[in-house]
């Protein structure tokens, strides 16, 4: 069985971004190599915010996902993200950050794949993200950036 992976928006993004080369080879790279051997996931969420981009991107970046599966956007998984809000893991501006994290607990995915680190790759936030989970019953998915999936 194949572990899953929830793909949020900025490892999608970097698939096409001219201005961190180095993070776009390396994302084509892992994306061409080795995303197929994962269950990979994205959301409406993820959908949502890449059609806000401007052309002539956003249609290549929606074709990117069209055939990666959705996670559901449930009422659990959004009580969640309120909860990280509530508890100062996320500030609310930050709430879809916390809308990606929560899908990829309430449907517990093993990996959330990102290139953020300034809201969710970041050691301190997954620390309290855990500490959360654990205390109101959810999964935690193991937060990576793609380099951290290549096989060896």
């Amino acid at each position: 069985m194949k572990l899953g992976i929830y793909l949020e928006t900025s490892v999608i993004g970097a698939y096409l971004d001219n201005e961190d080369v180095l993070r776009r080879d390396l994302t084509i790279r892992w994306m061409e190599h080795e995303l197929l051997e994962y269950e990979a996931f994205t959301s409406i969420l993820v959908q949502r915010e890449l059609e806000r981009l401007d052309e002539p991107h956003r249609s290549s970046y929606l074709n990117l996902i069209k055939f990666i599966p959705r996670l559901e956007l449930t009422d659990e998984a959004a009580i969640l993200a309120d909860g990280y809000i509530s508890r100062g893991i996320f500030h609310r501006r930050f709430m879809a950050d916390a809308l990606h994290v929560a899908l990829a607990s309430f449907h517990k995915v093993d990996y959330l794949v990102t290139w953020n680190f300034g809201h969710i790759a970041n050691v301190r936030k997954q620390a309290r993200i855990k500490m959360f989970n654990a205390a109101a019953g959810f999964f935690s998915p193991t937060i990576v950036t793609p380099e951290f999936l290549v096989h060896g």
